[in-house]
């Protein structure tokens, strides 16, 4: 068995019904509620190791640090029907100078960020040049 590289992700979540604040305080979340296939997939295609920004959305428009996937290949816990995918994560580092959405606008090398092209979608991939752009972007 091949092991494969670890992929990079981009999570967003409301503050004020789940924020970073609110992960670092449990320790391990769940990341369930994702009702759109495309966010469904790309949480089922997650595995332990992964790593991904943390967005604040609505309030904040802002990346403001970056989990771990701690669990892969869960059920929604949330989902009567089990088709819907979830998995756990684990904080790994809060940025000292968060990384907003007009900053990420403003960078010609996060054009084709699907957090631009897809702004409504709830979980995205990030590739590993952009996740380099980003963490360069939040040391200030």
């Amino acid at each position: 068995m091949t092991s494969r590289s670890p992929q990079y992700w981009l999570m967003k979540s409301e503050p004020f019904k789940y924020g970073w604040d609110d992960l670092v305080a449990e320790g391990e979340g769940t990341w369930d509620g994702v009702r759109n296939y495309q966010a469904r997939n790309n949480l089922a295609a997650m595995q332990v190791g992964d790593q991904a920004f943390f967005y604040h959305s609505r309030e904040g428009l802002e990346i403001v640090g970056i989990c771990t996937i701690s669990v892969a290949g869960i059920i929604d816990p949330t989902d009567e029907t089990g088709k819907w995918a979830a998995v756990k994560v684990k904080p790994a580092e809060k940025f000292a100078h968060p990384v907003t959405l007009v900053a990420i606008k403003a960078e010609p090398r996060l054009a084709d960020m699907q957090l631009i092209r897809q702004s409504r979608l709830s979980v995205s991939g990030v590739t590993p040049e952009e996740w380099q752009v980003i963490c360069a972007m939040a040391k200030g």
